[in-house]
């Protein structure tokens, strides 16, 4: 075990409780260190200055065999991830049971993030080295800024052993429901790992509750209304799973797809699903078995956004009094250019699948119809449409779109199949879709002035990230889940909509700032992310903070560069041969 000089007792801690008792709420200071409490550590890592404050910063620390875990519940990846998030519910939940307010404030609550519908990597508990470590937040006890003592002494050593007990004693656990939570993540893991030898993006498991229960709760819709999935004959695949025996469900191979239906049959619930199918889903969630390749990202038009040095010249080129489109840059970008300029961004860091909604995509961006081609030409016309350009991103870069359109038949004649949701159940209308794609063949002309062959990589420049504000020398937090304040600047994230924990923001904030070590003005943007990356897989989230922080959620190295691109300092040289 650590910590193994200066190491005070249980009863050092309660000397120190009564003789602070009464006192100012600094005089608190004086319990930050480690106290072996029994069967396990407990380290105070930062004490708060007054009952107002952020909360004082405490672990657990504990020998995995004192806790009874048997091994095979955290061997491997997936299951050890598994295994940290299912304590930290436990513990979440017993913290808000157990502990009380005991005066000002928060004054005797303990404290640890709760997650939600999926299961993330995330610094709450820690299994490293044969110790298992849980990380939270306690309110020192306190009347005003006054210290109470023995109350303290009883969140201290009456609930927090209480908490401890329920929490992370294997003992104490639901051993049915540890199991079935770190073998549906390991399952969800092992079908993500065989996506690309069955040559899919992505798998929806029939049975799967894909409606949520609002557009603020992400829960699945009450079963007795929501209808479950079940894929057409000729798009269902089988799948072998470690744990659940052979799954079947529908399989979108990779390529262009089309998602289509009338209106609220459940085209955009689908997308919705499959997006947030780059992570793994708590039993129960309905989604236990919708598993999409890591890397899809799902794009939009994003008015106003900041666009810098992007080759967008693909998309959009000749524009009035001969502004460039290779280096594009704007401090307040259209709807076209902006999702141009996402399309581009995603592409340069690795993204493998475009997912679409027409709703939230610029209309001009995504098609002229025949119509507007004859009143207003080409040449007068600086957008190539992403319906142009849709098959070149899958020939020449391997980049497959998921699509929703009810507007726009003309992308009939570009899809690979064609999904059309009916009261929300899939139908494969492809075949269907290709004979009347072929009955008015030729009435809209493809507009391609040149072929996309490559993209510009950009290097980021590191005197442009600048974390300080004030007599602070580094100020970086996250608002709120959509916001990270970065020095002076705040990060707008709200169009990367598979963000779903605040814990990610802290970390992309965190991770933006540890980004810059790896800028030397020769690496690009994918390789200073790809270094990143590597570091949070050897060292885990740890690697971002110089001391033990439970406020990480693990992010994707996509996530990571759409908020360094959002970054309204950002400046970057082109790489170009």
């Amino acid at each position: 075990m650590r910590f193994a000089n200066d190491i005070r007792s249980a009863e050092d801690l309660q000397r120190v409780l009564r003789r602070i008792d009464g006192k100012g709420y600094k005089a608190y200071k004086a319990l930050k260190g480690v106290y072996d409490l029994g069967d396990y550590l407990l380290v105070i890592d930062h004490v708060q200055g007054d009952p107002f404050a952020s909360p004082t910063k405490m672990r657990i620390l504990m020998d995995i065999r004192t806790c009874g875990v048997p091994e095979d519940i955290y061997r491997g990846r997936s299951r050890r991830i598994a295994f940290c998030d299912y304590l930290t519910r436990e513990f979440s939940k017993n913290a808000l049971k157990i502990s009380r307010r005991r005066g000002t404030g928060n004054s005797g609550l303990i404290i640890m993030d709760r997650p939600g519908q999926e299961i993330l990597e995330r610094s709450t508990f820690v299994i490293k080295d044969g110790t298992i470590e849980a990380r939270f937040e306690a309110g020192l006890p306190a009347h005003g800024r006054s210290i109470l003592g023995n109350e303290a002494y009883n969140m201290l050593l009456k609930d927090l052993p209480k908490i401890v007990e329920r929490s992370m004693y294997f003992r104490a656990l639901d051993k049915q429901r540890v199991y079935e939570h770190v073998a549906v993540c390991e399952d969800a893991d092992h079908i993500r790992h065989k996506l690309p030898e069955l040559g899919l993006v992505s798998f929806i498991a029939n049975g799967s509750i894909l409606p949520r229960a609002s557009g603020i709760d992400p829960r699945p819709l009450d079963k007795r209304v929501a209808v479950p999935f079940k894929s057409p004959k000729s798009m269902e695949i089988a799948v072998e799973t470690l744990n659940h025996g052979t799954i079947l469900g529908m399989g979108i191979k990779k390529g262009i797809t089309l998602i289509v239906g009338g209106g609220y049959h459940g085209k955009s619930t689908l997308l919705n699903a499959i997006a947030m199918g780059v992570y793994n889903h708590i039993p129960g969630d309905g989604r236990e078995f919708v598993v999409t390749d890591r890397n899809a990202i799902k794009v939009r038009a994003e008015d106003g956004r900041r666009v810098e040095k992007v080759d967008i010249s693909g998309f959009i080129a000749n524009l009035p009094m001969r502004k460039d489109t290779s280096a594009f840059c704007t401090e307040n970008a259209s709807g076209s250019t902006s999702q141009a300029a996402n399309i581009v961004e995603a592409i340069e860091v690795g993204a493998t699948v475009l997912l679409i909604d027409e709703d939230t995509s610029a209309t001009n961006f995504m098609i002229r119809d025949h119509k507007m081609q004859e009143l207003v030409p080409k040449d007068h016309e600086p957008i190539t449409p992403f319906i142009d350009r849709v098959r070149e991103l899958y020939e020449n870069f391997g980049v497959s779109t998921i699509l929703v359109m009810g507007g726009s038949g003309d992308y009939l004649e570009v899809a690979d199949r064609v999904i059309c949701m009916i009261n929300y159940l899939p139908h494969d209308f492809t075949e269907k879709a290709k004979r009347i794609a072929e009955h008015y063949v030729g009435e809209r002309k493809r507009e391609i002035p040149t072929p996309m062959e490559k993209i510009v990589e950009r290097i980021p420049l590191s005197d442009s990230f600048d974390p300080s504000r004030g007599r602070k020398a580094v100020k970086i937090k996250a608002r709120d889940e959509h916001h990270i304040v970065f020095g002076n600047y705040e990060i707008d994230i709200t169009a990367l909509e598979q963000i779903v924990d605040i814990n990610q923001t802290r970390a992309l904030g965190d991770a933006i700032y540890y980004a810059v070590r790896y800028m030397d003005g020769r690496r690009t943007m994918r390789e200073v992310i790809h270094e990143v990356m590597s570091d949070i897989e050897n060292r885990g989230l740890d690697a971002l903070s110089s001391t033990p922080n439970g406020h990480y959620a693990e992010f994707r190295g996509i996530d990571l560069a759409f908020a360094i691109n959002r970054l309204r300092s950002l400046r970057v040289r082109q790489k170009r041969s």
